[in-house]
């Protein structure tokens, strides 16, 4: 009975720093159009340093899907300076640690250092930003390993297939179709010249962010900043991303999946849904995923179709809305023995319509909004974290307004709001629905 009276004292302490901690983050442009976030943060002599490029997968040619990735990987490759292998090494040899990602609206590279070792990471991440390196004995084994990447993360895991096929029919003109990694038959034709081209369109001061975060000083990051990315010309090249839009959704999408290695069959829906650039909705929608799926006791999916009627091992829900384009609200269900998936999406189906008609219950909604509230203010305890949620929110085209008031923007959600944003699960038109089950017995004899 002291635990909830603790912890809310505990969270209003945190909730009272907020404003000092925000005013540790600064924002600027340099000359050549790159733009610099520091978020100082002293409490240990470390600093993350990341670099952001405005292009992923979703802005790659047509027939070429990977080739974002692929880049990816022969940005360790060497350039002019650095022989292959070495960028690495030499993170590693000064106590640090680094690597990269890509995603369909953008490409990151991280190094974590000691603090002193800042300029050093600046230097060589501005080196290969402009003077990457690539002949044919570097990028055709790199070919083959992303091959070996794809068998090993996709096609192995039957799973990670069947959501490629979800996300195909999800998306019938937006590159948010292709999977990241790309279509085997595309990635078995990269080659040397498709990455050098791809680098030299989007690998560029002006369409680069550069997030410095932990124990240095906005004004000294900022120079050091000018000193090793200020003197790389902007591309005067850079144009505007066009991708190609969804038609309107007129009809609802199946997908039925089989395979021999599927343990649990489930059912699986994945709808279009509003971005965190429509930042009411994108705030609703994420209450909303919370209340049907946060939980795996007391979330209103589970506790309906597992506890009350016994006829889910689990049901789930999840907002997406950190995209440029697009977002996504999935939801599910995986059956208990004896129950078809048909079933299992009927009683699915029924639960959400009742959630809509019997409205949010106010005691579960004030402790889903605690839990939200508290899990994003303690995430803003964790540098890496946090210099990502600037880099991922800049890429995608926020402002840093929008990503300093997003936890403002959940607490100002209403019930009335969230049973709104539910409405879009009862239109199946912009939807796609999924089985993934084992074959029949007679399928496999």
């Amino acid at each position: 009975m002291f635990l909830r009276p603790l912890l809310l004292a505990s969270l209003g302490a945190i909730v009272a720093a907020l404003p000092a901690l925000a005013n540790t983050v600064s924002h600027s442009t340099l000359d050549n159009g790159m733009e610099v976030v520091v978020i100082e943060d002293n409490r240990a002599p470390v600093v993350v340093h990341m670099v952001w490029y405005r292009v992923g997968a979703a802005d790659e040619p047509a027939r070429k899907s990977g080739i974002a990735h692929f880049l990816e990987h022969l940005m360790f490759k060497g350039t002019d300076d650095l022989a292959p292998g070495e960028f690495s090494a030499v993170v590693e040899a000064n106590g640090g640690r680094d690597n990269a990602f890509t995603s369909w609206d953008y490409t990151g590279y991280f190094q974590r250092v000691a603090a002193d070792r800042l300029g050093l990471m600046m230097q060589m991440e501005a080196d290969r930003m402009t003077d990457l390196a690539l002949t044919e004995d570097q990028w055709r084994p790199e070919r083959d390993v992303i091959l070996n990447e794809r068998g090993q993360v996709v096609e192995s895991q039957v799973g990670r297939q069947f959501n490629e096929a979800m996300l195909a029919a999800l998306y019938k003109s937006h590159p948010y179709g292709t999977p990241i990694i790309g279509w085997r038959h595309e990635m078995e034709t990269l080659n040397g010249d498709d990455a050098k081209a791809f680098y030299r369109q989007h690998y560029a001061p002006n369409n680069a962010i550069l997030v410095v975060a932990g124990d240095v000083s906005a004004d000294d990051a900022l120079e050091l900043a000018r000193t090793h990315y200020g003197a790389i010309p902007a591309n005067p090249d850079m144009v505007e991303r066009a991708r190609a839009m969804e038609p309107p959704h007129l009809a609802e999408r199946r997908v039925t999946m089989e395979d021999a290695r599927v343990g649990t069959p489930y059912v699986s829906r994945m709808y279009l849904a509003p971005t965190r650039h429509d930042t009411e909705d994108a705030a609703a929608l994420q209450m909303l995923a919370a209340l049907l799926g946060g939980s795996p006791t007391t979330s209103v999916l589970e506790r309906k179709l597992n506890f009350e009627q016994g006829v889910a091992l689990s049901a789930w829900a999840n907002y997406r809305g950190m995209a440029r384009d697009y977002g996504m609200f999935s939801l599910g269900i995986a059956p208990v023995e004896g129950i078809s998936l048909e079933e299992g999406e009927a009683a699915l189906d029924a639960a959400i319509v009742e959630f809509v008609q019997d409205g949010v219950d106010t005691e579960q909604f004030e402790r889903v909004r605690q839990q939200i509230r508290a899990s994003e203010i303690y995430a803003l305890d964790n540098v890496q974290g946090r210099a990502r949620q600037y880099g991922v929110g800049l890429s995608i085209g926020l402002d840093v307004d929008e990503i300093e008031t997003w936890i403002d923007a959940l607490d100002a959600v209403t019930p009335e709001q969230v049973i709104d944003a539910a409405s879009l699960l009862l239109d199946r038109n912009s939807s796609v629905t999924g089985y993934l089950t084992r074959p029949t017995e007679e399928a496999m004899n």
